[in-house]
């Protein structure tokens, strides 16, 4: 354990959180990546934590079982218009000023950072700096970067882990581009899950998950599917 304490919840406001930080104590490999995130864990940086939260349950582990996924009319527009017009790139993390110039453009448009823009050394602290086998999803229109997307791969699973993109090119969905473009990668390299992170009913950065289905969300130590977002729910097929 490196961290646990009391904090102010990133996610709602007023609201008091608990996220312990746990440091891996040795190498982790795709399996043991896959195990971590089916128990409910995120990763930030070389560390992993779990919600434990006093008095609110509403951050709920999400993720979408790829062979089951839904490509809806609108999610399939927004793919097809990235096909036409853009140009992704697969590649290893990296950090430069460009990157984050696109990071601190994004949370400054949604309001997401409280201690000021970021500097290099926080870019790579945040999204370079793993401890598993990460990799990096770029964005490109004619020439110019304007989106990166960071997911982890395990064996079985791939984890969405941050997105962020040029305000001015919100038009290409570019948020919902990238989880659609891991689903598709999980399902042509034989992968069953893509993990979304946490999904926060009341968090308009967060609730916009709701849109993959059919989902699935551990409630209560149980994985839990949820078929459309009205919110049917039934049990999920064991892993």
């Amino acid at each position: 354990m490196v961290y646990d304490g009391y904090q102010e919840c990133p996610y709602l406001d007023g609201n008091v959180a608990r996220m312990p930080l746990e440091y891996p104590r040795r190498t982790l490999q795709p399996t043991d990546l896959d195990r971590l995130l089916a128990l409910g864990y995120r990763r930030s940086g070389a560390m992993f934590y779990r919600t434990r939260c006093p008095s609110c349950q509403e951050c709920v582990p999400t993720r979408v079982d790829v062979q089951q996924f839904q490509w809806t009319r609108s999610l399939k527009r927004i793919l097809n218009r990235s096909d036409r017009e853009l140009q992704l790139t697969w590649g290893r993390p990296t950090v430069d000023p460009q990157r984050l110039e696109l990071f601190n453009a994004h949370r400054n448009e949604r309001a997401l950072s409280r201690s000021g823009p970021a500097n290099l050394d926080d870019y790579r602290e945040f999204l370079v700096t793993t401890s598993v086998e990460t990799a990096e999803l770029s964005f490109h229109l004619q020439g110019q970067l304007i989106g990166i997307a960071v997911a982890d791969l395990g064996q079985t699973s791939i984890n969405a882990v941050y997105t962020h993109f040029a305000p001015q090119f919100g038009r290409y969905s570019i948020g919902t581009l990238a989880v659609l473009k891991q689903i598709q990668q999980a399902q042509q390299t034989g992968r069953n899950h893509v993990y979304l992170g946490l999904y926060v009913a009341a968090n308009p950065h967060l609730n916009y998950k709701q849109r993959f289905c059919p989902q699935q969300r551990l409630v209560n130590g149980i994985w839990q599917t949820h078929s459309d977002p009205s919110g049917l729910i039934v049990p999920a097929a064991a892993d």
